[in-house]
């Protein structure tokens, strides 16, 4: 007996995609996706980031990083605003951090688990189609198949494909597949929230590192004048001019300047430690030109952005954004879960008692399915879960709020800072010179017996003081300066990340 040609599975299947297809069509042009559409709050309408208007510059100062800065209205943070210092190698210590550290190639793998969970979620608004094949070895009992003493053993082929599908109706795979998208956004935001968060660190701790090593060569300087001025009150209380205590008054004196040496260069050895860690290497194999504040210098053109724009600019802002839209999406999720589920099924395949008749005439077997599913009570569990969803809207929405408020907060206190960082230098600057001046005159005095030990210490001490201020003043300035720019987002905006993302590509990660 000859053997009929088979029917191509595809044929069935083809017709059975088909008649899913043409059932699904029409619920699901006229399906919607339920819950809040998403949009992003207005950003604060004002026109400046604090309450006084701004001079158009700061004061100046007659000494080092004493210029005007120029605060200029709209303009825009440069990327790579840390060049605006002037320094080569700092940078080098960027650009190597950016490269090397883990914390961003944590971020970068952060970022891509999101966008493929996002691109995963999308394939639930295509049908699955699988494939199945397998034999079982089977007997059945009389009672199972009406015949006495059963039917088999028997051997059973079979090979399948199946297809399912389920009608997004009311738009809740929908909404997942946005909520899932929002999370990647969040990730984005969070990459480069930690692209800034760095730069701003590893410029802070090389500015720290600078004024240290500047304190440490100012104090190394004292105490060499407080040697001379030791040797000098020893020489004269060998000829009866100074009494022991007046020596003995002097050397305490330099023991406590000796005594600020340690810390000040325990401060710097933590400073440098710490770079090691943001530049993605060990202290010991820290390798790092040192940095002195002459080094660096203080730009005096200030971009200020629009407040409008810091919405766009700050990542922490759009990492908000990006959790507020994750939230309205989820409230779309829960309320498409207490309506009605409609599902779409179909298979064809094959059943035979031999691998070989397979596909064959009379072995072929199919099935279509309509299935429609309307929860009816689960215990209140789809109701509260709702309700839970609203609130993490509301908590979302609050969190985008008061993310707002403290970026406007930390530009205004940064735009502040500044201009109160150039009257401080101003003034420790006129104290400096003053203290400089008159450390000079009572050395002369003292030297030819003309003041007493007392008034030598006190305008030592005296200069001391206001020459560190002065460099403390200096790194201020400085440091509040790249406070400024990461408190503007620090040219992080969504069209300016990619060719930085390139730069810190995880190919340069590795080592």
């Amino acid at each position: 007996m000859s053997r009929q040609p088979a029917l191509p599975a595809s044929r069935p299947l083809a017709r059975s995609l088909q008649f899913l297809a043409l059932a699904a069509l029409p619920l699901w042009l006229a399906g919607c996706a339920v819950g809040p559409d998403y949009r992003r709050p207005d950003a604060p309408a004002v026109d400046r980031f604090t309450h006084d208007a701004l001079p158009a510059a700061t004061a100046m100062a007659d000494a080092a990083d004493g210029d005007a800065q120029r605060f200029l209205a709209g303009r825009d943070v440069p990327e790579r605003w840390w060049a605006t210092f002037g320094n080569a190698e700092l940078d080098r210590r960027v650009q190597q951090a950016l490269a090397h550290s883990p914390t961003i190639a944590s971020a970068q793998a952060a970022l891509r688990q999101a966008q493929e969970n996002a691109r995963a979620a999308g394939g639930a608004l295509f049908p699955s189609v699988d494939a199945a094949a397998g034999v079982t070895r089977e007997k059945q009992s009389a009672a199972t198949s009406g015949v006495p003493g059963g039917v088999g053993p028997f051997t059973l082929y079979n090979a399948s494909v199946s297809v399912g599908y389920t009608l997004d109706l009311f738009g809740g795979v929908r909404r997942g597949i946005e909520a899932q998208q929002a999370q990647a956004d969040y990730q984005q935001a969070q990459r480069d929230s930690t692209y800034l968060t760095l730069a701003g660190n590893v410029v802070t701790a090389s500015l720290q590192e600078a004024s240290l090593r500047e304190q440490v060569r100012a104090t190394a300087q004292i105490v060499d004048w407080q040697r001379k001025t030791l040797d000098i009150a020893e020489q004269q209380q060998q000829i009866g001019a100074r009494s022991l205590s007046d020596t003995l008054a002097v050397r305490a004196q330099l023991a406590a300047t000796e005594a600020t040496l340690p810390p000040l260069r325990a401060q710097l050895a933590a400073v440098r430690n710490r770079l090691a860690t943001y530049l993605g290497t060990t202290p010991a194999q820290f390798d790092a030109a040192p940095l002195t504040l002459d080094d660096v210098r203080l730009p005096q053109d200030i971009p200020v952005s629009l407040p409008s724009q810091l919405v766009d600019q700050r990542p922490d802002i759009r990492a908000a954004s990006a959790l507020l839209h994750a939230a309205s999406a989820q409230v779309g999720v829960a309320t498409a879960n207490m309506l009605p589920q409609v599902t779409l099924s179909g298979s064809v395949g094959s059943q035979a008692l031999s691998g070989g008749d397979l596909f064959s005439t009379g072995t072929r077997a199919w099935s279509l399915g309509l299935g429609l599913t309307q929860p009816l009570f689960h215990g209140g569990e789809l109701l509260h879960r709702k309700r839970a969803a609203q609130a993490g809207l509301e908590k979302a929405d609050a969190d985008w709020q008061q993310t707002v408020l403290t970026a406007f907060q930390n530009v205004a206190d940064a735009l502040q800072a500044l201009e109160y960082d150039a009257q401080t230098l101003a003034a420790q600057a006129t104290a400096e010179q003053a203290a400089s001046k008159r450390l000079e005159l009572t050395r002369e005095q003292y030297r030819i017996g003309a003041t007493n030990y007392l008034n030598l210490l006190d305008a030592e001490r005296s200069y001391q003081q206001a020459h560190i201020t002065l460099i403390q003043a200096r790194a201020a300035r400085l440091s509040d300066t790249a406070a400024l720019y990461t408190a503007l987002g620090g040219g992080w905006r969504r069209d300016a990340a990619a060719p930085m993302a390139a730069t810190a590509s995880p190919s340069n990660v590795s080592r």
